[in-house]
């Protein structure tokens, strides 16, 4: 947590950071102009990281404990609608650049017996296996039981989540362009 300065217009005419502490992971990114990106960022990080958690939990509380969350996303990608997918699909989807972390991900989901491949001309095609389609299943029980009915009930907006997820994934593009932009310098 760090202490901001006044809010002041800048000479832009925006806002500068407001006159209350401001939850950030990093002070020195919490600058007049973009101290909104940097709340934003912390929200990313602890959100991030009990998604991650969750989903690991989750998948424990199926029987499977050896995955990590990028094998949990990539099990429920192969199963989204019931149709096979190549491995630069499942990574493209999941905005994931490093295409040999999803490859390991398929490696240990095959050898659990969640995915199966099929080589069709020179492309792999991965889908999820009877178990693994039974994991999924099971997996989104267990999140109504543990995630959506108490959401409901605590009368969490449905609508606000709606729009945080927009904001995410327009957010992502900014990212997606800074990065470039940085590995240009």
């Amino acid at each position: 947590m760090s202490k901001s300065p006044k809010s002041t217009k800048t000479p832009a005419g925006e806002n500068a950071a407001p006159d209350m502490p401001l939850i950030v992971s990093s002070d020195h990114l919490a600058t007049e102009g973009g101290w909104q990106f940097s709340e934003f960022e912390y929200g990313l990080i602890i959100a991030y990281n009990a998604f991650s958690r969750w989903m690991v939990r989750c998948m424990g509380a199926v029987g499977f404990h050896d995955f990590n969350p990028l094998d949990v996303l990539v099990l429920h990608n192969v199963n989204h609608r019931g149709r096979a997918k190549r491995l630069a699909d499942v990574a493209f989807v999941l905005n994931v650049e490093d295409q040999h972390t999803v490859n390991y991900s398929l490696k240990k989901l095959f050898k659990a017996g969640l995915v199966e491949s099929e080589k069709r001309g020179k492309e792999m095609f991965y889908s999820t296996t009877q178990t693994g389609q039974e994991a999924c299943t099971e997996y989104g029980r267990l999140r109504e039981l543990c995630l959506i009915s108490p959401a409901t009930l605590s009368n969490v907006d449905k609508d606000e989540i709606s729009h945080t997820a927009k904001v995410l994934r327009s957010s992502s593009g900014l990212y997606g362009q800074a990065s470039r932009a940085a590995a240009s310098l």
